[in-house]
């Protein structure tokens, strides 16, 4: 398969061919996300229509582009392609020279017609360049379990020969449907919170509660790396480290310890929410999962999220432990997340924390210190990072 010589991919869409009036919309920024992904190949030219993205490829690496555009979110799948004139005849010819490129015994050919015009329909080009295949070579038709699949797509003005369909991470392209604050705290869960967040078309930032001296480097670090993998899909993440120590020693100081992650929480929510007004973000996400720890009960939840004006999602509510990591190993942030370097949250957990806290106990113990000047200290000091797969990773290399 390697001497096989493409010359085009094609992108086909995925979700984006149900969304209507929105599908230029929607369409451009995929094209300028996959652009944007390849822009190391500076020879591939892009043709934008109706049914799918074509790219010349003008003689660049097939197989390192191929890995990267798997990095984009937004598209049903890619195809490595031969184009050919709208003939017949030479369809049947590259379908045949396509075969010598396998090691196969049988086949199939599937046929799409984009362009309604063509005069002949689906199943008879299928059966001329089945014909012509059997004709001039040993292999043989099996319909449901071919060790081989020619694909051909029928479009506007060529035709395209593959022997390939690579699913793409489906979803929309990261950045059409806005922002959102994504809050990182360095475990397994929030990382896979904000891949989840990208593929539904929002473009991140993060916010992460720093709490030096007692915690330590290496934490901020492990983020920072994090934030760098995750990165590969929209090229760059801002990264809001907030100095959290002071509001948070004041919680430990005046707050019962089992209410103490509930404040703490709602002070990070109140924070994370000013933050998103004055970048104009209109959403927060986190890795939050139903009943995973004390926070995280419906009770708790409910009582935390009503600190914050700003719309809070959280994409992996429903999911067990064991998909998320499935997942985390899947984007390769499994790895990094199980660092041991502990952020605020674990280190000053408390030995029983409340599972079903009530809001007026919360606001009592918030009355008991002066919060509004400690979470204003903290948005004042925001520390913006600015990370990108591109940068080589140099805060990760102490990791490990």
């Amino acid at each position: 398969m390697d001497s096989l010589k493409y010359d085009h991919i094609v992108v086909r869409y995925g979700e984006l061919s149900t969304k209507g009036k929105n599908r230029k919309e929607f369409t451009k920024m995929l094209t300028h996300n996959i652009k944007r992904r390849l822009k190391d190949y500076d020879k591939l030219t892009y043709n934008t229509l109706h049914d799918g993205l074509f790219i010349k490829l003008n003689d660049e690496d097939y197989s390192s582009i191929k890995k990267d555009l798997q990095d984009v979110f937004g598209y049903s799948y890619f195809s490595g392609a031969v184009r050919v004139k709208k003939d017949i005849e030479e369809v049947k010819n590259e379908s045949l020279l396509l075969t010598k490129n396998h090691n196969a015994k049988t086949f199939k050919v599937a046929t799409k017609r984009h362009d309604k015009q063509f005069p002949m329909s689906s199943d008879e080009i299928n059966r001329a360049i089945a014909g012509n295949i059997l004709h001039n070579s040993d292999l043989r038709v099996d319909v449901h379990n071919p060790d081989l699949m020619i694909y051909v797509s029928v479009d506007k003005d060529f035709i395209y020969v593959m022997d390939e369909k690579i699913r793409g991470n489906g979803g929309y392209p990261t950045g059409v449907n806005g922002m959102a604050m994504l809050m990182m705290s360095g475990g397994i869960d929030s990382p896979v919170a904000g891949y989840m967040t990208m593929k539904r078309g929002l473009k991140i930032e993060c916010i992460h509660f720093a709490s030096q001296p007692y915690t330590s480097k290496q934490a901020l670090d492990k983020v920072l790396a994090l934030a760098r993998i995750l990165s590969v899909y929209q090229e760059e993440i801002l990264v809001h480290v907030i100095p959290f120590t002071d509001l948070q020693l004041a919680i430990y100081k005046n707050v019962d310890e089992p209410y103490c992650i509930t404040i703490m929480r709602r002070m990070m929510y109140r924070i994370a929410d000013e933050i998103c007004k004055k970048r104009k973000i209109k959403v927060i996400t986190n890795g939050e999962s139903i009943g995973q720890v004390a926070s995280q009960t419906p009770e708790s939840i409910s009582v935390i999220g009503k600190t914050a004006d700003t719309l809070i999602l959280r994409p992996l509510s429903m999911m067990d432990k064991l998909e998320i990591i499935d997942i985390a190993k899947k984007i390769d942030t499994y790895e990094t997340s199980i660092l041991p370097y502990e952020d605020c949250c674990t280190i000053f957990a408390p030995k029983s924390p409340i599972t079903k806290p009530k809001e007026d106990k919360c606001i009592y113990y918030e009355s008991l210190f002066n919060y509004n000047e400690l979470v204003r200290n903290c948005i004042d000091n925001d520390e913006i990072i600015k990370v990108s797969y591109r940068d080589g990773g140099s805060e990760n290399e102490s990791l490990f």
